[in-house]
């Protein structure tokens, strides 16, 4: 039987009308009564007020709630979805419960610290969800108020375990950051053991009140920590800009000297291509002289073989009338006929030596 079924079972049935007799005036006053408690249930009870989920006959469950119901005290276990129900009027209560995210805060917890000093946190937000499927045993065990007990009262008890055994520096400044899920994960430790249709989704924690006096020297402290950190953060940056500085210097160095290692090179080369062209013209001019030296000696080795295939006496004779002939002044006396004598004897030993060189070769 469906939870519909179930309330409407609890509803009196009016008696169908008889055959005959006045029943059927009954039915319709009967009918009418109920028609007028209906709408004096939904106007003029107010709706923010319990009597009206008591007395109220048709009731609405609003969309993310379910409807959970007491007869006389007990909880029954009907679960109604959103939209409009019936019920017994003043005999069965009805209570909207929500199963949706909600956001329960939890104010004003006070703790005391390891070293004695008294914080307290101004506000807590704890998200949570109660499953559906759990309603009835979150309700039977805990009642409507469960998150009194669970969320509640819980961070009261979680906040002050976190605070007994942990300093004033670690749970406002060292700490902090850990407390949401420290919280998160207790809740969610008990309500998985105790209350399984509860779920934590997430734990927000404001930053709590110290006194006066601490909190101004965490204010000094923090200033010279920051201090300190402009001080580190402007070192930080001299050092870089020194870096740059640096690598620019080398970026430059380096740069000069490739350019002086491409000059150096184009002028070993420039060097290299004026010895290479000296060189050449040497071996030209080398060249060029033992062409001409060998031509003067085969021109002389040829003019030598010439004069001595001329070196006959009669071109000696010749030569000798020549020249006498040329010379213009003849001086007459005894040596001049002994002078012609001795040039004949000369051509006729140059003619016996021409016939021993050719009866020799």
């Amino acid at each position: 039987m469906d939870p519909q079924q179930q309330v409407e079972a609890t509803i009196p049935q009016p008696t169908p009308p008889q055959v005959g007799g006045g029943g059927g005036d009954f039915t319709a006053i009967f009918t009418v009564l109920l028609f007028f408690i209906a709408i004096f249930s939904m106007v003029l009870v107010p709706s923010s007020t319990t009597l009206k989920n008591s007395v109220s006959i048709i009731h609405q469950v609003p969309e993310g709630h379910v409807g959970v119901y007491w007869r006389g005290g007990a909880l029954l276990n009907i679960i109604t979805d959103p939209g409009f129900h019936l019920k017994m009027p003043l005999l069965t209560h009805f209570e909207p419960i929500q199963v949706t995210l909600q956001t329960d805060l939890v104010r004003n917890i006070p703790c005391g610290t390891k070293g004695g000093v008294m914080i307290n946190f101004e506000k807590i937000e704890v998200v949570n969800r109660l499953h559906k499927g759990f309603v009835y045993e979150t309700l039977r065990d805990y009642g409507v108020q469960y998150d009194n007990t669970w969320i509640y009262d819980k961070i009261h008890h979680e906040i002050n375990q976190f605070c007994s055994v942990h300093s004033l520096q670690q749970v406002y400044i060292d700490m902090f950051d850990q407390i949401d899920e420290k919280m998160k994960d207790a809740l969610q430790s008990d309500c998985t053991r105790y209350a399984p249709g509860i779920e934590i989704i997430s734990v927000r924690v404001t930053k709590p009140t110290i006194p006066e006096s601490i909190r101004r020297n965490f204010e000094q402290m923090e200033e010279e920590r920051t201090k300190v950190l402009i001080s580190m953060e402007r070192q930080r940056v001299a050092e870089k800009e020194a870096e740059t500085q640096k690598k620019i210097a080398l970026s430059e160095a380096e740069k000069n000297a490739q350019v002086s290692k491409i000059q150096m090179e184009q002028k070993l080369m420039e060097k290299d291509s004026a010895r290479r062209e000296e060189e050449i013209a040497n071996e030209m001019y080398n060249a060029r002289a033992k062409s001409l030296a060998d031509a003067s000696y085969y021109r002389a080795m040829k003019e030598a073989e010439a004069n001595k295939l001329k070196l006959t006496p009669q071109y000696l004779e010749l030569k000798f009338i020549e020249a006498i002939t040329n010379n213009s002044k003849i001086f007459f006396g005894n040596k001049v006929p002994n002078m012609v004598f001795d040039q004949r004897l000369l051509g006729n030993f140059l003619l016996d030596i021409t016939k021993e060189g050719n009866l020799e070769s």
